[in-house]
């Protein structure tokens, strides 16, 4: 029984990972499939109230918006509301009050994150590792290298979320030096050939921000050994033995030579100050305003996930909903922030500081935070449920 719990975790937790939903081997939503029995045969006992209706109804109001409204996209609409309510109801009803569950569910996430880097870094010098990704996928790949997904930019949030998560962890659980030097160097092998710079912004922020508060007057000494572990890993291992042609140095002169992208966010804003009430308060679509716009001409977008979001829903609507979806997650970080060196607060740390580098990421890529990529959604809920279940004393691991 407990093995069949097991795969059934790692299967859902594989679809909500790497991004499967419909394929030609499941012809009904894949995390519908591997979830149902979870959550309707191996409930947890006891889990009985529902402690994110608020949540669903904020998240789904504001994919409405939109998406339906805003896009006329309704299939993403429908898709990304099926994976949210399906995550809800996995932690509320499977993992419960149950410390074991969760902490299960939260190792076998982030090792899924590992194996897909793992496939990325092996997909720089094995092209037969496409295969293994359309394999897995069940879906054609657009963009390679990258991990299991289809495109670098889905990627790009496994990578958001796994990277933080990764180091801390080392930090907040206490391991020897050695295992926290390994952690970071394989990070940086992660970063450096995942190409994805918006990542690298958002994992220096927030270990940056975690080592300040963390070791305080010793983050000098902590940031400084980083930096000098970061020149040495790049000097000695990065930069002549990895792969030159394909790796976020090279692609970030690419893509300076080919288009400035901080023009992108000022035009941007220029549109957002013309239709200052959003796009769906005009009866305008994206499409509308830029067709005399020689910067998005090509089909290009500002890139930046808030900007897009409020230049649809305006600066009311779309503040007041963010505000409202996220106020229990950010109430979530601020506890954090002051109970960062309590021991029993040491996995929602990782959380809180990956969600921390996932928000960052957002702002270089073009769907809204919260229906942006399965890590983002796990992240979310498990915070929530976590914050929940420590403020209330209730999480509790089960004599057996």
């Amino acid at each position: 029984m407990k093995l069949i719990v097991t795969m059934l975790m790692m299967f859902y937790l594989a679809t909500l990972a790497f991004g499967i939903f419909l394929t030609d081997l499941f012809r009904i939503p894949a995390p519908f499939l591997f979830c149902f029995p979870l959550v309707f045969l191996f409930r947890e006992k006891g889990a009985v109230k529902f402690r994110y209706a608020r949540e669903l109804i904020l998240l789904c109001l504001a994919t409405f918006i939109y998406y339906v409204i805003g896009l006329s996209e309704a299939n993403s609409f429908a898709a990304n509301m099926l994976c949210i309510m399906i995550c809800a109801f996995y932690f509320n009803y499977f993992v419960g009050d149950n410390e074991r569950r969760f902490n299960a569910s939260v190792w076998i996430f982030y090792g899924l994150l590992v194996i897909s880097s793992v496939v990325m870094v092996l997909n720089h010098f094995y092209g037969e590792m496409d295969t293994l990704r359309e394999l897995i996928m069940g879906d054609k790949i657009l963009q390679s290298p990258a991990g299991i997904s289809i495109s670098q930019f889905a990627y790009g949030y496994q990578l958001a979320a796994l990277i933080p998560f990764l180091f801390i962890c080392t930090c907040t659980f206490k391991t020897p030096l050695a295992v926290k030097g390994m952690a970071l160097a394989a990070c940086l092998l992660f970063v450096f050939l995942g190409m994805q710079r918006s990542v690298f912004v958002g994992f220096v922020g927030a270990v940056f921000l975690f080592l300040v508060l963390y070791y305080r007057f010793r983050a000098v000494l902590a940031i400084a050994l980083v930096l000098l572990i970061c020149g040495l890993a790049y000097t000695y291992v990065l930069k002549d033995n990895l792969d030159m042609t394909n790796n976020i140095l090279v692609k970030n002169n690419h893509n300076d030579a080919a288009y400035d992208r901080s023009n992108l966010a000022e035009e941007n804003l220029r549109i957002y100050a013309e239709y200052p009430y959003g796009l769906i308060f005009y009866g305008k679509k994206w499409g509308d305003v830029i067709y005399r716009d020689y910067v998005f001409s090509s089909g290009i977008t500002s890139h930046n996930a808030y900007l897009i979001f409020f230049t649809y829903l305006g600066p009311f609507l779309g503040l007041g909903l963010l505000a409202a979806i996220y106020y229990r997650v950010g109430a979530a970080v601020m506890y954090v922030f002051r109970r960062l060196r309590d021991r029993e607060n040491a996995m929602l740390a990782c959380l809180c500081f990956s969600f921390i580098g996932v928000s960052v990421n957002a702002l270089s890529h073009n769907p809204w935070l919260i229906s942006a990529d399965g890590p983002t959604v796990f992240l979310y809920f498990s915070i929530l449920h976590l914050y929940q279940q420590r403020k209330e004393g209730r999480l509790v691991t089960p004599v057996t």
